[in-house]
C-alpha cells in the first residue's frame, strides 16, 4: 500500500509539474505561438522614394489602406530620392519598434548596414517594386515582370513602324533611354526592350544614329524627366540635321515627358515633322493625357492596386509565421540571395485601349484625364 501511494503521489506531482510549466508556457516573457501570431495593432514601415511622381505617392496611400484593412497601423515616409534620408527614416522606424517594412529603394546598394539592424530586431522586410541588392535581410520581394515591361515598349515600336509583319523594311532612326543607374529594375526594361530591339538594329532596320546603345550610355540617374529632356536636346543638336528621329525608346513616363518637351522645341509635332513613336510606363496622368492627345504614343500599366495588395500580404503572412503566395523563386538575384517573388502582368496602353484599361477599370477618372 504504501509503494501505491508513493506512486500515486509521484504521479500527481508530475501532473502539477506538467500544469505549471504549460501555465508559464502562456504567460511567459515570450508568450506562445499562437501569441506571437496574434498581429492585431502591429506597426508596419513603410519607405518610398520620392513624392515627386505621383506614383509613388498612390503606391504609398495604395499600400497604407491595404495594411489598414488588415487591421495594422502604418508609418509610411518618403526620403525624396535622398539614400542617406531614406536611411535614417528606416533606422527610425526600426528604432519605433515596428513590427515589419515595407521598402521601395531610392539606392538598391545602400541599405545594407540599416536592415542587419531590422533583422537584429526580428523585422521582416518586404522589397517593394526595386530589389534591394547585396543583402541577406530581404524575406520577399513584391514587382511586376519588369522583363516583361520592357518587351512591350520593344514590340510596340517594332509593330508601330511596320518592322514586325514586314509592311516596311526601315531604315528607321531610334534613340534609347533607360532607367536610373542605381534602380534594380533598369537593367531588366532594357533587357527585354533590347531582346527585341537587337536584332533589327542589328540587320540595320532600325539605326541608333548618335550611337548611344549600351546600357551605361542611356540610363537616367533618378528617373529625372529634366535629365532626360536635356539629353534629348543634345541628341537632337549633335546627330539630328536634316534626318528625323522616327522611335524613340523610354522607359517611363517621366522621362516620357522630358523626351516629348525636346521634341515639341526642335518642331516635331508640327504638320511637316511629326513626333516620333515614344514609348513609356506607369499610365500617369499627364501621359495619359499626351496619348490621349496624340504626343506621347504608349505607355506600360501596371496596376499598383495589386502590387500593394501582394506586398500587404507577404506583411501579414510573414508576421503570422506563414508562407505568401510566390511565384518566381530563381530570376531575382540580390547578390547575396534570391529573394522569393511575386511578379504581376504588366499591360501595354495606347490611344485605342487607354479608356478600357484605366478609366472603365477604376483606376483612374475620367475627369482626371479632362
Amino acid at each position: 500500500m504504501r509503494t501505491r501511494r508513493a506512486a500515486l503521489s509521484a504521479i500527481a506531482a508530475a501532473a502539477s509539474l506538467a500544469l505549471t510549466l504549460s501555465a508559464c508556457g502562456q504567460s511567459g516573457e515570450g508568450g506562445s505561438k499562437e501569441d506571437k501570431k496574434d498581429t492585431k495593432g502591429s506597426t508596419v514601415g513603410i519607405a518610398m522614394p520620392t513624392k515627386s511622381s505621383e506614383r509613388w505617392i498612390a503606391d504609398g496611400a495604395n499600400v497604407v489602406r491595404e495594411l489598414e484593412a488588415a487591421g495594422y497601423k502604418t508609418k509610411l515616409v518618403y526620403g525624396e530620392d535622398d539614400p542617406d534620408t531614406q536611411v535614417t527614416q528606416i533606422e527610425g522606424m526600426i528604432t519605433q519598434g515596428v513590427s515589419a517594412l515595407v521598402v521601395a529603394a531610392i539606392d538598391n546598394k545602400s541599405l545594407d548596414n540599416v536592415l542587419q539592424q531590422a533583422a537584429e530586431a526580428d523585422i521582416p522586410v518586404i522589397s517593394y517594386d526595386r530589389l534591394i541588392l547585396g543583402t541577406e535581410n530581404v524575406d520577399y520581394y513584391a514587382s511586376f515582370d519588369n522583363e516583361k515591361v520592357g518587351t512591350l515598349q520593344g514590340n510596340y515600336i517594332v509593330e508601330k513602324l511596320g518592322l514586325k509583319d514586314g509592311s516596311k523594311k526601315g531604315p528607321f532612326n531610334i534613340e534609347l533611354f533607360a532607367g536610373s543607374n542605381d534602380d534594380n529594375n533598369t537593367k531588366y526594361f532594357f533587357s527585354g526592350a533590347m531582346k527585341v530591339l537587337q536584332p533589327y538594329i542589328d540587320k540595320k532596320q532600325l539605326v541608333v544614329k548618335s550611337g548611344q546603345s549600351k546600357l551605361n550610355q542611356v540610363t537616367t540617374l533618378r528617373w529625372d524627366g529634366g535629365t532626360a529632356q536635356k539629353r534629348m536636346d543634345d541628341l537632337l543638336t549633335s546627330t539630328y540635321g536634316k534626318e528625323r528621329v522616327d522611335a524613340v525608346l523610354s522607359p517611363y513616363d517621366g522621362i516620357s515627358i522630358g523626351i516629348l518637351s525636346a521634341l515639341k522645341s526642335d518642331d516635331y509635332g508640327s504638320k511637316n515633322k511629326p513626333l516620333p513613336i515614344v514609348t513609356g510606363q506607369d499610365a500617369e496622368v499627364a501621359s495619359v493625357k499626351s496619348i490621349a492627345a496624340d504626343e506621347q504614343t504608349q505607355t506600360v500599366f501596371k496596376d499598383i492596386r495589386l502590387l500593394a495588395k501582394s506586398a500587404a500580404g507577404m506583411v501579414d503572412a510573414a508576421l503570422k509565421g506563414k508562407k505568401p503566395e510566390i511565384n518566381d523563386t530563381k530570376t531575382y538575384d540580390n547578390g547575396a540571395k534570391v529573394v522569393p517573388a511575386f511578379l504581376l502582368e504588366p499591360v501595354n496602353v495606347d490611344k485605342s485601349n487607354y479608356k478600357k484599361e484605366l478609366v472603365d477599370s477604376g483606376y483612374l477618372k475620367a475627369d482626371d484625364l479632362n
